[in-house]
């Protein structure tokens, strides 16, 4: 049994019509997981509600206050936008504290079952800085649940690996100067936010980054999981590995220039559990919606 952390709740964060991360993201990949042939060996699971759980010391411990009032008094008013990109509408607010309890249980279901979760939900988080949203995120979604596993005592170590066509600059940000937590990326470069350099090893070390040329295939990555990746995240010997699992590296997504298909990820899911099955998936991008279902049906598919 896989655990998947979905609720309803994560359609009412309200992006605008034409805008792609539209909730029939999260509705398309239910859709596919609900008629996969192994359906009956996903255990849906519904977050945590927020007044039940200490979120909000968690969002703290990451986020400045200055945001974290910002993006409220936004939704309060109706909606805005954090930027031209990053939208925020009336239930935006609960709904991305919502999505940060979800990442949280993930964390607990792994530490409990000492098996793989995936967290469906949004908004994204991996663009998030401490100090501002950007890039469709709200709030840093990988770093907090980092932090939070940190926090228990039978963590010492959490390696983040986010293969998100976008280098993950909010996570790197916030993390590269703990030398607890390792952040390896692999991403398009140049594209959007334009960081993520192989020069970028953090402070202590901890942080990889390997950027990637526009129409690299999945054999191009699966020579970097093997040359670069893996040994990484082995030297790191993580005690929990977190993905920041975005989907938008396929070829049919429309906002990237990455030839990955859907199967590709189910083999890097595969390198993964040869590091731990300690692991905890969380939806970042991915907008193409048929190439973003069949993704993750690859990734959970080969955690079964």
């Amino acid at each position: 049994m896989v655990p998947v952390i979905y609720s309803e709740e994560f359609l009412e964060h309200k992006t605008g019509r034409s805008h792609p991360e539209r909730p029939e993201r999260l509705t398309a990949i239910v859709a596919a997981l609900q008629g996969a042939p192994w359906a009956s060996k996903i255990q849906w699971q519904q977050p945590t509600p927020v007044e039940e759980r200490e979120v909000m010391p968690m969002v703290q411990a990451v986020h400045t206050h200055r945001h974290i009032i910002e993006v409220e008094e936004i939704a309060m008013k109706g909606g805005g936008g954090l930027d031209p990109d990053t939208p925020v509408s009336s239930r935006s607010y609960e709904v991305a504290l919502l999505a940060v309890s979800a990442w949280l249980d993930g964390v607990d279901r792994v530490l409990a079952t000492s098996g793989p979760a995936f967290v469906l939900a949004r908004p994204p988080g991996h663009h998030a800085m401490s100090d501002q949203g950007m890039g469709f995120c709200l709030f840093s979604n990988a770093a907090i649940a980092a932090t939070y596993a940190l926090e228990k005592p039978e963590i010492n170590r959490v390696a983040i690996l986010d293969w998100d066509v976008h280098h993950g600059n909010g996570t790197q940000a916030i993390i590269e100067d703990n030398p607890c937590i390792a952040y390896c990326s692999l991403h398009q470069y140049p594209c959007y936010p334009g960081t993520g350099r192989a020069t970028d090893q953090g402070s202590w070390s901890n942080v990889l980054n390997i950027p990637m040329p526009p129409y690299s295939d999945g054999a191009a990555y699966k020579e970097e999981f093997t040359k670069q990746v893996i040994p990484f995240l082995t030297n790191f010997q993580p005690d929990l590995l977190i993905v920041s699992a975005g989907y938008d590296a396929n070829a049919a997504d429309p906002l990237a220039r990455i030839n990955l298909q859907p199967q590709d990820f189910g083999d890097f899911t595969e390198y993964c559990l040869q590091v731990t099955r300690r692991i905890l998936f969380g939806l970042e991008g991915g907008y193409d919606l048929d190439s973003l279902s069949q993704s993750v049906l690859a990734t959970i598919e080969r955690c079964l």
